[in-house]
């Protein structure tokens, strides 16, 4: 989308070396110079040569042009939910070099020349990333890339069919031919979000997302996100245990949440302890007074075999002082019969002696003559 972006535009439109979408304040600066003076005119389509490109267009003060084989291609500029996928997957990549510097990443205001079989091109990637191990390294004061970018990312803009093209045809086959290893296309609509991998024939290849959508770079070992995210740009503090970006986001945060855990898990361990040691002692407590119950039971038993051996013996005592008394009673009432046999035998010996007197005195008186009276 050809746009006429001042000066000031310009750099309010880039922040950290990303791109940012126009506020309502760089919207009033589009085109529109003060005092009365014309707007600034795009270039769009106009043949330079090579050498008037880099010396007028490389940094134009109000446009942002790629040169295409002696032409001039402004880059158009996208929208807010175009800019927000950018921006997401941009963050993403930062922590994930903060964590892993083994690259440089530069954006949009940086171009690098291909020099093509057919052709030479000066592109201007929203962004691309450079490995420390690249033939010709990204330096500190450079203004642009001498190399060949490792990886190239590009946010589309579906303004016109041409700049669609640009992203997905042109570019596409100048980054596979260059030898960019990984070039992505980011689209918010979907429709033409891709995401290649040069294969060993020179040619880009779709990389396998699996069924979970998931893009794993090889130029940046372990540097992966879900195609979804994309979409929904998650905070960085809902992915942190997330298999998939855990690896490298945030891991300062996951260390102290670690460490945070593991003391967590400590006192938990700690409390289950002391919760088993409670648990064991009312345990104890408890066989202790089972203990003590079965005791008291025991006891309350013996006591009551006791009361009844108290009982039983009792009784007994009852039974014997019962048998005694009736032996007593049996022995008083054989010593009454033996009394009163005595008195009978003393009764009958006196009877006997009566008689015997009276027989001697009869005798005596027959003796004497005289007969007893009848």
């Amino acid at each position: 989308m050809a746009t006429n972006v001042p000066t000031q535009t310009v750099a309010d439109a880039v922040q950290n070396g990303h791109p940012r979408p126009p506020t309502e304040k760089t919207a009033d600066l589009l085109g529109l110079v003060e005092n009365g003076s014309e707007d600034p005119i795009s270039e769009d389509g106009l043949r330079v040569s090579e050498a008037v490109y880099w010396e007028k267009y490389y940094d134009h003060p109000d446009f942002n042009y790629e040169w295409n084989d002696g032409v001039l291609e402004e880059k158009p500029v996208s929208h807010y939910s175009q800019y927000t996928v950018y921006e997401w997957l941009v963050a993403l990549l930062y922590e994930y070099l903060r964590v892993r510097p083994i690259a440089r990443k530069m954006a949009l205001e940086m171009g690098f020349r291909l020099a093509l079989p057919d052709k030479t091109t000066i592109r201007k990637p929203d962004l691309f990333v450079v490995r420390n191990d690249n033939p010709i390294a990204l330096g500190d004061i450079d203004r642009t890339y001498a190399g060949i970018c490792d990886l190239c990312i590009e946010l589309i803009s579906d303004s016109t069919k041409r700049a669609v093209e640009r992203d997905t045809v042109h570019k596409k086959n100048e980054y596979a031919v260059i030898g960019v290893r990984e070039y992505f296309i980011l689209d918010p609509s979907g429709k033409h979000m891709a995401f290649y991998r040069r294969s060993v024939t020179g040619a880009y290849v779709d990389i396998d997302a699996g069924g979970e959508g998931i893009i794993r770079s090889e130029v940046l070992p372990g540097f992966q996100f879900r195609i979804a995210d994309l979409d929904r740009k998650p905070s960085w503090i809902e992915l942190v245990d997330d298999e998939v970006y855990r690896g490298f986001l945030l891991l300062d945060f996951q260390a102290e949440k670690a460490r945070a855990d593991y003391e967590h898990t400590l006192v938990e361990q700690e409390r289950t302890r002391a919760e088993q040691e409670r648990t064991r002692a009312e345990q104890e407590h408890l066989r202790a007074e089972q203990e003590q119950a079965r005791a008291e039971q025991a006891h309350l038993i013996a006591e009551q075999e006791r009361m009844r051996a108290e009982q039983a013996h009792l009784i007994a005592e009852q039974e014997r002082m019962r048998a005694e008394q009736a032996h007593l009673i049996a022995e008083q009432e054989r010593s009454r019969a033996e009394q009163a046999h005595l008195i009978a035998e003393q009764e009958r010996s006196r009877a006997e002696q009566e008689q015997a007197r009276a027989e001697r005195l009869a005798a005596k008186l027959r003796a004497l003559g005289i007969e007893e009276e009848g």
